[in-house]
């Protein structure tokens, strides 16, 4: 499994807090400012400094821009987004950079649109669309791509309460864009009693174009953390942590996926029995059974790791004619494993020593007792007979 991005999201997120973030990650620095540079010719400004916020050390990203104060909320040059894809086709970035860049400004624009009532190709862009917050955007895009992670893990988004005074007037917070962006892409948030925007539309638009899954894997190992901070003051740490991770599956806990198929042939469920165990699925059954209305039906039930639920469920549907699945987690003892080899007049066959405590057992591996008898050109169960003899007498 390839190592995943997980935006902690307990603090909030903005723009500036997920550049940053990423920059303590261990982004490629020297791809920001690369793609950054044309936009200096605009005014465009920043610096990249450690501070702490309520005892919490991490990297501040502050965009500066001429005769306008530090941070961000204040009011910028309006843009269409068609005004906004021409200058990012013309930023030197790296293609699927590029494409998170567009994608985040898009969700953004959808989201104004609606909140205005406009058309998309009507909407200006103010905070979003001004020269610190293309900043923002381009950034993150820019040092996820250099990051080369799998994907991205967001479970929740922790807002505040309150209004917020922007270059629409005061707005209850989440503002409508916020709201709008986490309803249509169904970011989890939680109200949290601070008061004030702990989510922008910003941040949320990068976790919605950012995410992947919503459901950490457990367990899971952390290879490196960042921390970016925000320029509001909360009475409490703000914050955005970032972690790279990787899946530790516990070799002790596994998952079953089932469903219950009524209408589906038996070609079929072979078919999506290969897919499972294609994607890492660790072993897959069939089950007979009755449903309702006395139908014989068949339980398909796949055992797997935790991470790899969303792509075998993914399967599932797509590969049977299920409408829904279970999943639940099993513990399991098993046999400590290792290869052996048995020595045949057949030739060697490959085998499992399978040891519980003072218990050792020997298994033949069927492929290779298949290969032998047809290369001897004898019957399966006569190699198979000899590979057993010989395991009872292996050391």
């Amino acid at each position: 499994m390839a190592d995943l991005l997980y935006l902690d999201g307990s603090c909030g997120i903005s723009g500036d807090m997920t550049v940053a973030a990423l920059l303590d990650l261990g982004g490629d620095r020297a791809a920001l400012d690369a793609a950054l540079a044309p936009l200096a010719a605009e005014g465009l400004a920043y610096a990249v400094s450690r501070k702490d916020s309520h005892g919490l050390a991490g990297l501040d990203f502050d965009v500066r821009l001429p005769d306008v104060p530090h941070g961000h909320g204040h009011h910028h040059a309006h843009r269409h987004l068609a005004d906004v894809e021409a200058l990012l086709t013309r930023l030197p970035m790296a293609e699927p950079a590029r494409a998170l860049a567009l994608k985040t400004f898009r969700i953004v624009a959808e989201a104004e649109a609606k909140a205005h009532g406009c058309a998309l190709a009507e909407v200006h862009f103010h905070e979003v669309g001004a020269l610190d917050s293309l900043a923002d955007i381009v950034g993150a895009a820019v040092l996820f791509h250099s990051l080369g992670l799998g994907g991205c893990v967001v479970t929740r988004l922790c807002e505040g309460t309150g209004t917020v005074v922007c270059a629409h007037g005061e707005l209850p917070v989440p503002v409508p864009a916020t709201l709008n962006i986490a309803q249509a892409h169904a970011l989890p948030l939680e109200i949290t009693p601070v008061h004030g925007e702990r989510v922008t539309p910003t941040g949320a638009a990068l976790a919605a174009a950012l995410r992947t899954q919503s459901r950490l894997p457990a367990p899971f190992t952390v290879l490196r953390a960042g921390i970016g901070l925000g320029k509001r003051d909360f009475g409490a740490p703000n914050a955005l942590r970032a972690m790279v991770i990787r899946a530790a599956a516990d070799p002790a806990r596994v998952h079953v996926l089932e469903a219950n198929l009524d209408d589906c042939t038996g070609e079929a469920l072979a078919a999506a029995a290969e897919k499972l165990l294609a994607l890492g699925a660790r072993d897959v059954c069939f089950v007979p059974c009755l449903m309702k209305k006395g139908r014989p039906a068949t339980i398909l039930k796949a055992l797997a790791d935790e991470p790899l639920l969303p792509a075998l469920s993914e399967a599932l549907f797509r590969e049977t004619t299920t409408i829904g699945l279970r999943s639940y987690s099993v513990d399991r003892v098993t046999m400590a494993r290792e290869p052996a080899t048995l020595r045949t007049p057949y030739g060697e066959i490959r085998a499992k020593r399978c040891v519980y405590g003072d218990l050792t057992r020997l298994y033949p591996e069927a492929d290779s007792v298949r290969d032998a008898a047809a290369a001897a050109d004898v019957p399966f169960l006569e190699v198979l007979a000899a590979a057993q003899a010989a395991a009872q007498t292996a050391p």
